[in-house]
């Protein structure tokens, strides 16, 4: 049997500023950024994805040039019907006014996700960010959008956090924890329960494994079959240029197999929410 190529449900698009991260050099370590369609395009045509939402690059300390970055996944989904469009807005107070311009693009034609992270600034807690977060999930909600927010362990993207945007919002907008939580505390209090226990809830929470340590791809696939749900809520994300696709896609297919469980993670889910 030829193995699924899966749908990619979260990567990114745009090449940013070095940045002197950790008191070092300026650097790129995103090597395999891409800054135009182009490029884009012939990474899918190498891959086979017929499937992938693409949205701004980040992770430079200004969020400025991630705006800037929302008409180029827009340009994507334009030019290349394999590409939905990620809208970068943030949830800092003294961003409001780029959110409130990206935000105005969550109309246009491709837009199927809006990506929100703690990592440049903010937590979910902070009654400073609760306006914004409003308006960026009463836009999800409007257009029928699916928001996806960064998680890792600590801080403002630990599991504890962004547990209040479940809490909060996941009730009627789909909510995309990427990266399982990020790292091992966050992988254990998501499959240990609080995955589970939110989609039992009724919240539309989902997720995917791109960063997991390898433990808990495994862990996760042998929770949704002893427990019966979630087989719906996991998909496939390569989260290239600061993931690996190969790796992840392999991590992925090993917990996994080739069965039922596997066509919804690597592609059935995607498509549902994204095709």
């Amino acid at each position: 049997m030829a193995p699924l190529v899966p749908h990619d449900a979260h990567r990114h698009l745009g090449v940013l500023p070095s940045y002197p991260f950790y008191g070092g050099p300026p650097v790129n370590p995103d090597v395999s950024a891409r800054a135009t369609v182009a490029e884009l395009s012939r990474d899918l045509d190498a891959e086979g994805t017929e499937l992938a939402v693409v949205m701004p690059n980040y992770g430079v300390p200004d969020p400025a040039p991630s705006f800037a970055l929302n008409p180029l996944c827009l340009e994507a989904a334009a030019a290349d019907e394999r590409v939905r469009a990620g809208i970068w807005a943030s949830p800092r107070p003294q961003d409001a006014d780029g959110t409130a311009a990206a935000l105005a693009l969550a109309g246009e034609p491709g837009v199927r996700i809006l990506k929100i992270s703690f990592l440049l600034g903010g937590r979910a807690s902070d009654p400073d960010c609760l306006p914004q977060l409003d308006r960026i999930f009463a836009t999800a909600r409007e257009h029928d959008l699916t928001v996806h927010v960064h998680t890792s362990p600590g801080g403002a993207s630990d599991v504890d956090e962004v547990g209040h945007l479940v809490e909060r919002y996941a009730d009627d907008v789909r909510l995309h924890l990427v990266h399982l939580g990020g790292g091992m505390s966050g992988h254990i209090k998501l499959v240990g329960g609080r995955f589970f226990d939110w989609i039992d809830a009724g919240k539309q929470v989902y997720t995917d494994t791109s960063w997991a340590i390898g433990f808990a791809p495994r862990w996760l696939a042998a929770e949704i079959e002893k427990r019966g749900i979630g087989a719906d809520r996991v998909l496939f994300a390569s989260d290239e240029p600061w993931g690996d696709r190969e790796g992840e896609l392999a991590r992925l297919v090993a917990a996994c197999g080739d069965g039922e469980l596997a066509r919804a993670m690597l592609r059935g889910n995607a498509e549902r929410l994204y095709g």
